[in-house]
């Protein structure tokens, strides 16, 4: 069976999260020991008994990214893995890059809580939004969002599935442009619960100011392909790495097409590796023939390795 392990991004977070395989695998805390050593205060406490703290966009970067590099690592502990590929959604990518080996864990942290706060810098709280888009085709969605004439700006912005697609821009901007949706024909049109406008043109200084950031971080092609946001398809060298990383801030995620480009692969099934399952609720939305699983509990490490293993 030709698989391919996908981590989720901001979102998934959850008071108490990992607790079922920290209580099952050793390695859980020691990740997030490492971790904490790194910020300089106890992150898995924070994932555990502060759900405020663990909203706050500089701490949930870094609480997911260890979250889902803690979920691989039990995964490699105790199944013989063999990826086609990884991926990652949004701040995901970063975790796909330190499972595969190209980015370091500690400066995984380090780059993701720095991204963190240039995001919150840019675009002060109550002036940016995000909204999902429910029922309409992805040219519909752009198409609204173009013909958008009033101030401020509204692009989309992650392409998530097939009738999933989410928008980004200017508070007021979205708040009209989800109105015009729904005369367009969405069935829903629902504000997220963010600080940050991700992946639109109002983080383009925050782009610029990451570009300088990366230049002082080692990459390398690690020993895994990932697909990357922006363009579903891997990088040729450590620069282009860069280069994707800059661009994944304020260009949209294209989920759709890193999940279809996975099934040219061959790729049958997916497994989601970090809290939640949004992404495993996405994948038969995009391409039906994909099955996928998440990493919730110790049982589902049992189930996968069988699966994996016949």
């Amino acid at each position: 069976m030709k698989y391919s392990i996908v981590f989720p991004g901001q979102g998934s977070q959850s008071l108490g999260m990992l607790s079922d395989l920290a209580d099952n695998f050793a390695s859980v805390k020691v990740t997030f020991e490492h971790a904490s050593d790194v910020l300089g205060y106890d992150l898995w406490k924070l994932t555990q008994e502060d759900q405020e703290g663990l909203n706050q966009t500089q701490k949930t970067q870094p609480a997911m990214l260890a979250a889902g590099y803690a979920t691989y690592e039990v995964l490699e502990n105790e199944i013989d893995l063999s990826p086609v590929c990884m991926a990652g959604h949004s701040l995901g990518e970063y975790t796909a890059l330190v499972a595969s080996g190209a980015l370091g864990f500690a400066d995984g942290i380090k780059l993701v809580q720095h991204r963190a706060e240039l995001m919150q810098s840019a675009v002060p709280a109550g002036v940016g939004a995000m909204a999902a888009i429910l029922g309409l085709d992805d040219e519909t969605v752009v198409k609204v969002c173009t013909q958008y004439s009033g101030e401020g700006i509204v692009e989309a912005v992650n392409f998530n599935s097939k009738g999933q697609v989410v928008i980004a821009g200017n508070k007021e901007s979205v708040d009209v442009t989800c109105d015009l949706m729904k005369a367009a024909g969405a069935k829903r049109a629902v504000i997220l619960p963010v600080s940050v406008p991700s992946h639109c043109s109002l983080m383009n200084d925050a782009a610029t100011m990451l570009a300088n950031a990366l230049q002082g971080v080692q990459f390398r092609l690690g020993g895994v392909d990932v697909l990357h946001n922006v363009d579903a398809k891997k990088a040729t060298d450590a620069d282009d790495i860069r280069a994707k990383l800059v661009a994944q801030l304020h260009r949209p995620v294209l989920w759709t097409g890193t999940v279809q480009a996975m099934h040219d692969m061959g790729v049958s099934r997916l497994i989601e590796a970090g809290p939640g399952k949004i992404l495993t609720g996405l994948t038969r939305r995009i391409e039906k023939s994909l099955t996928a699983s998440a990493i919730l509990t110790t049982e589902n490490i049992a189930a996968i390795s069988q699966e994996i293993e016949q």
